[in-house]
């Protein structure tokens, strides 16, 4: 294992608790022994570490959550391949929520494995609705600390809003403690939009018109009226609420292919794992005997493994899915087919001559509020322009479908256009290179109800694992660090449906502060005294 003295961020404690229940796992051959093979598929090869290597697994997709279960497996002594197709089956690195906030440990803790110091410092960051800039985001761990949510409300600098319209946001708090990221929180909170969770609540108009809307806009991809009340309550707590110094965020200093994903590929490869370029999954082979997964069809290729993992996106998982017999057959892999996902659209551009831009961070709203997009000053963020006399934007658009048919020079116009309302000084520049990159249903869109109709971490096929954004757990974090997480999980699930190898360890999401643990136990014996009362058992909430 790479190893590397610096570190440039404190890790907390890693939790000895698996994030299943694996009592009733059977006890290993040798106490002390990293490594006991139980199976008997695949070859006796042993690798230089010593170690034998004798189950195989096949992981399909290379993004966060692929390359989680991979880094993990191949360091057990696993036989593994990842399979890779033109787009990476559908993880769009470099489009979507692309910092690495505060929360995210679990990557944190790979960078440092790795010795990699592929990210910025904390940044500060801005939000610019259609009247003009809004909020200021402040580097929160620099400020004196106040218990959730104050330092959000004091620290933030609103410019437009005044302080009754930011007050009416502390009614949203009692939602925010009731919705403890249970199963229950979610099937009460998944029906209703987050536009209606901000209504019931009392969130004032201007403060979600100018501030809630566009945050979601690009934390959610979709306009609130289509975006899940878990969802929303879900993301805000994990990525800002929780904790002051959550909204913090760190930015990779190039892209994430580069800067992260090629050197953890090439420590992988090091340790045997295979990457397999231009597969495209046709089928899944069943065994009838063991009623396990037994191969993956890709084409006229089948690749047999003891065990697999599905690391890909919604759409790419519902393309498989009409054409595998096999899947057809269980109504959770149907289920899918009701889910949906986000167009995405990448514009980077270089203009002649420098630019004045505040802030390299920006969340901005598009026509009429339809959707949401962000553009980053790359002379800032990446290493590459650093010192670079010309400027250079990237523009990330979500849920603009009327801009995904447009032409590229249309396009282009689009987005200087939209550049120079929010920062003047576009106007007088010229677009000398541009590179453009339309994401069909690349990211995930949970929309009111959609939690019925995601997958769990575990499938009715014994080895057979999901991992992603979408995949339901109970970690508690999003994004990147969730599809990262659920890869983990995934890899801990082959470990014990194999009985071979070590567990990974999954730092878990940090406590919530003492105020928020004594109000979501009074909100639990509450809920209890009401279950007890003889109240109608078919009223709606």
């Amino acid at each position: 294992m790479l190893s590397s003295p610096w570190s440039w961020r404190q890790s907390p404690t890693l939790s000895p608790s698996s994030p299943f229940n694996f009592s009733k796992r059977p006890n290993r051959n040798s106490a002390g022994s990293s490594l006991v093979a139980h199976g008997t598929a695949g070859s006796n090869d042993t690798g230089e570490d010593g170690k034998k290597r004798n189950e195989k697994v096949v992981i399909v997709g290379s993004g966060w959550a692929g390359l989680g279960a991979a880094h993990h497996l191949c360091k057990q002594g696993f036989d593994v391949t990842v399979l890779e197709d033109a787009d990476d089956y559908g993880s769009p690195v470099e489009i979507g929520i692309q910092g690495f906030w505060n929360p995210y440990q679990n990557i944190f803790s790979l960078v440092d494995e790795l010795g990699i110091k592929p990210f910025t410092n904390s940044m500060k960051s801005a939000l610019y609705s259609r009247e003009g800039l809004e909020v200021e985001f402040p580097i929160y761990q620099d400020l004196p600390q106040l218990p959730s949510p104050l330092g959000a409300l004091v620290h933030t600098q609103f410019l437009r809003l005044d302080l009754v319209d930011r007050l009416t946001s502390v009614s949203l708090m009692a939602a925010v403690v009731d919705f403890d990221n249970t199963d229950t929180a979610w099937r009460k909170y998944d029906p209703i939009t987050a536009r209606e969770l901000f209504r019931q609540f009392g969130c004032s108009e201007k403060l979600y018109q100018n501030v809630f809307r566009p945050m979601l806009q690009v934390g959610l991809f979709v306009p609130p009226e289509q975006c899940s009340a878990a969802a929303t309550l879900a993301m805000l707590y994990y990525l800002i609420l929780a904790h002051q110094k959550d909204f913090d965020a760190v930015w990779c200093q190039g892209t994430v292919k580069e800067k992260i994903f090629k050197p953890w590929k090439d420590f992988m490869r090091t340790q045997g794992c295979v990457f397999l370029e231009g597969r495209r999954v046709t089928d899944l082979l069943f065994d009838e005997v063991t009623g396990c997964i037994s191969g993956i069809a890709c084409g006229g290729e089948t690749l047999n493994a003891d065990a697999f993992i599905l690391a890909v996106r919604i759409s790419t998982l519902q393309e498989i899915i009409k054409n595998s017999s096999v899947l057809c057959t269980r109504n959770e892999f149907l289920r899918v087919m009701n889910l949906a996902g986000v167009d995405a659209l990448s514009v980077k551009l270089r203009l002649d001559g420098k630019v004045t831009i505040p802030n390299a961070i920006n969340v901005c709203s598009g026509d009429d509020n339809c959707f949401g997009w962000t553009f980053f000053d790359l002379n800032v963020l990446h290493d590459e322009h650093k010192g670079d006399p010309m400027q250079v934007i990237q523009s990330d658009f979500y849920y603009a479908n009327e801009l995904l048919v447009l032409e590229d020079e249309h396009l282009v116009g689009k987005t200087m256009s939209y550049l120079a309302d929010v920062v003047k000084d576009f106007g007088n520049s010229t677009v000398v290179d541009r590179e453009i990159s339309r994401n069909s249903k690349s990211l995930t869109h949970f929309f009111p109800g959609s939690y019925d109709y995601m997958m769990r971490g575990s499938t009715s096929f014994p080895n057979l694992f999901m991992a992603g954004d979408w995949i339901i757990n109970r970690h508690g974090s999003w994004s990147q660090e969730k599809s990262y997480v659920t890869g983990l999980e995934a890899a801990n699930r082959v470990v014990d449906h194999l009985e071979y190898g070590d567990f990974a360890k999954i730092i878990p999401v940090e406590e919530d502060e003492q105020h928020i643990q004594a109000l979501r136990g009074l909100n639990r014996s509450f809920d209890e005294i009401r279950a007890q009362l003889p109240l109608p058992s078919n009223l709606l909430w």
